[in-house]
């Protein structure tokens, strides 16, 4: 792996940073098509992928993480990795091999997972100094767990802070975002005690559907649902985010996104819907959920770039999301933020592993041979027409 080193940021240039591993995946589909191999994934792969789509190419650095680099790393993924442009910390040890993990995908989107190799899982005390003062955190990982991180990141800020070592950026004195994914091992009755602990320390928490109802011994949750319902309330009630002005956004696969914070909630439906004869473009959901939540994570601290102006100026002249957004208050980044989180997630399910990258004749950054904030375009004109049609079924208003 000579000369494998890729671009590193400096202090304050950091907006996004996952702490999820990176992982090669062996997928099995149950018969339904052949299994693969070697395919780049984990968490980490598929986060960054999201918030690479958000930042575009012209923030690429701004995207950061770790990557463990075993004996058997192949070199066709490195130049995959390094052609996202992100600020990658690449570490190699080949006294061990690179994490792998096995998927088996069962109907209704249950999933089976294992490792196949020892994993190494990444700390905060391995972040760079830069990674250290990202303006946003993605983790996957137990409530405890995500207490611990919270914990650590805030403790090396400040440290840093104390001896004159903080970034003269403004964001640097602000609080970051943190984005939790519970891991779905964890998502178990037992583990609901500090399942309410860690969200009053994140921004966003989100698990999936299934994995909502598997920590409430409910078979899983619906928005329709009376004891669904009272679930959303009781954790908006118990608190998320320092100021209980954080978001719980429910991941429910084809059916698209809920997200609820203390006064308002929205329904977004997936970028994938199925056409006429029933079929979609969706090849392959691993890493999806990953995918939405670093986009999230990213779309949180885009305010003013080219996604969120493409959303504006699909929306404005909607009185129902201008009312939505008054209703939102400080907190209106997030819709944006949800609906870039969608599109992300769209393009991640139409292949088995990571959209491909590519360039135009005309210098434009293409995945899967689409521009991210055209679709974002195409994807908000559709929104706009049903909000207009039905309010109520976006903004779950009765």
């Amino acid at each position: 792996m000579a000369g494998a080193k890729v671009q590193t940021a400096q202090p304050g240039d950091v907006e996004f940073c996952t702490l999820g591993m990176f992982i090669l995946d062996d997928i099995e589909f149950g018969g339904s098509r052949p299994g693969v191999k070697n395919i780049l994934g984990g968490a980490a792969s598929f986060a960054v992928v999201g918030a690479r789509l958000v930042a575009g190419a012209p923030y690429a650095r701004s995207v950061s993480w770790i990557v463990d680099v075993g004996s058997d790393f192949p070199r066709e993924t490195l130049a995959v990795i390094k052609s996202w442009d992100t600020s990658c910390v690449i570490r190699e040890d080949h006294g061990r091999l690179t994490t792998r993990a096995w998927n088996g995908y069962h109907p209704n989107e249950k999933r089976d997972f294992k490792y196949l190799t020892p994993k190494l899982r990444l700390e905060p005390s391995m972040l760079s100094e830069a990674q250290v003062w990202s303006r946003t955190f993605h983790m996957v990982c137990s409530p405890s767990r995500c207490i611990s991180i919270v914990q650590a990141i805030l403790h090396r800020r400040e440290e840093l802070r104390r001896v004159g070592q903080a970034p003269s950026t403004k964001h640097a004195a602000e609080r970051p975002v943190f984005v939790w994914e519970p891991v779905p091992d964890l998502c178990t009755p037992e583990e609901q005690k500090m399942f309410f602990e860690a969200n009053r320390v994140v921004d966003v928490v989100s698990p999936n559907h299934m994995e909502l109802g598997m920590m409430f011994d409910q078979p899983g949750w619906t928005v329709d649902g009376d004891q669904s319902q009272a679930l959303v309330q009781k954790i908006i009630n118990s608190g998320i985010g320092l100021n209980g002005d954080g978001c719980l956004a429910i991941r429910a696969g084809k059916e698209g996104s809920y997200a609820y914070s203390k006064d308002q909630k929205i329904w977004l439906p997936a970028y994938h819907q199925p056409d006429a004869s029933g079929s979609t473009a969706v090849v392959d959901p691993t890493g999806a959920g990953n995918s939405f939540l670093g986009a999230l994570a990213q779309g949180i601290v885009t305010a003013g770039r080219e996604p969120f102006e493409v959303i504006e100026s699909v929306l404005s002249p909607s009185e129902n999301w201008k009312k939505a957004m008054e209703a939102w208050g400080n907190r209106q980044d997030l819709p944006l933020a949800l609906i870039c989180a969608t599109v992300a997630a769209g393009f991640v399910v139409e292949q088995i592993g990571v959209p491909q990258k590519s360039v135009a004749g005309n210098g434009k950054e293409l995945w899967n041979q689409s521009e991210f904030t055209e679709r974002v375009r195409l994807y908000t004109q559709r929104l706009y027409r049903t909000v207009e049609e039905s309010p109520q079924r976006h903004l779950l208003t009765n």
